[in-house]
C-alpha cells in the first residue's frame, strides 16, 4: 500500500485530499509532525487561503526547513503549488524557494472575473511520471486569484486571460495549481501517478 503524509497546517480542506488518496488505496495520514513528514515516502502540501498566512503557519509549526529539505516526492496542491516558488505578490511574502519564480496576481480582462473558479483545460502537457495518461484538453478544477509563471519547470499550462502554470516540476518537487482531488478522471490519474513515484 502506498503511504503519503498530507501536511496539516490548519488552513486547508485536507479531508477531500485524504479521501481521494484513500479511494486510490493509499495509506494517507494527516500530520504536522516534522519527523513523521521527513519519514514519509511521499508528502502532499495542500493550501487554501492567503500565501502570507499559510507561510506564517509553516514557520509557526517549525516546518520551513523540514519541507525544504525533503528528498522524497513532494506535491503542492492549489496554494501549495504557489508556496513552492521563491515568493508571492500576495502579501509580498517569501515562499519555500523550491522552484524559481514569483507568483503574481491574476489579471483577467472582462468579462472574465477573478478569482478563476471552475473547470478549465490543461494545455501543452509535457511527458513526466506525473502526467502519464493525461492529454492536452483534459479538464481540471481551479479556484485561485494568483498565478505561477510559465517557465522551463512547467509541465502543463492553462489560459484564463493569459497562460499560467497549471502543473510544475523541479526534481522531486511537483505542483498542481488546480485541485486534483476534485478534478474527476484527470485528477484521479495524477494522484494515482503520484502514488507510484
Amino acid at each position: 500500500m502506498s503511504q503519503v503524509v498530507v501536511i496539516e497546517l490548519g488552513c486547508a480542506n485536507t479531508a477531500s485530499v485524504l479521501f481521494a488518496l484513500e479511494r486510490l488505496g493509499a495509506e494517507a495520514v494527516l500530520s504536522s509532525d516534522a519527523s513523521e513528514i521527513r519519514a514519509a515516502p511521499r508528502v502532499v502540501l495542500p493550501g487554501v487561503g492567503a500565501a502570507g498566512f499559510v507561510m506564517g503557519r509553516i514557520h509557526e509549526l517549525g516546518l520551513y526547513d523540514t519541507i525544504r529539505s525533503l528528498t522524497q516526492p513532494l506535491m503542492g496542491v492549489c496554494l501549495g503549488q504557489q508556496l513552492l516558488f521563491d515568493s508571492s505578490e500576495e502579501g509580498d511574502v517569501t515562499c519555500l524557494g523550491l522552484i524559481p519564480g514569483r507568483v503574481t496576481k491574476m489579471e483577467a480582462p472582462k468579462p472574465l472575473v477573478v478569482p478563476h473558479m471552475g473547470w478549465n483545460q490543461l494545455q501543452a502537457v509535457r511527458e513526466d511520471p506525473l502526467t502519464i495518461g493525461l492529454n492536452a484538453g483534459d479538464y481540471a478544477y481551479f479556484v485561485h486569484s494568483f498565478v505561477c509563471p510559465v517557465t522551463d519547470h512547467t509541465l502543463a499550462q492553462t489560459t484564463y486571460g493569459a497562460p499560467f502554470a497549471a502543473m510544475v516540476r523541479k526534481g522531486n518537487v511537483w505542483g498542481c495549481q488546480f485541485h486534483p482531488e476534485r478534478s474527476s478522471t484527470a485528477g484521479a490519474k495524477i494522484l494515482e501517478n503520484f502514488l507510484t513515484l
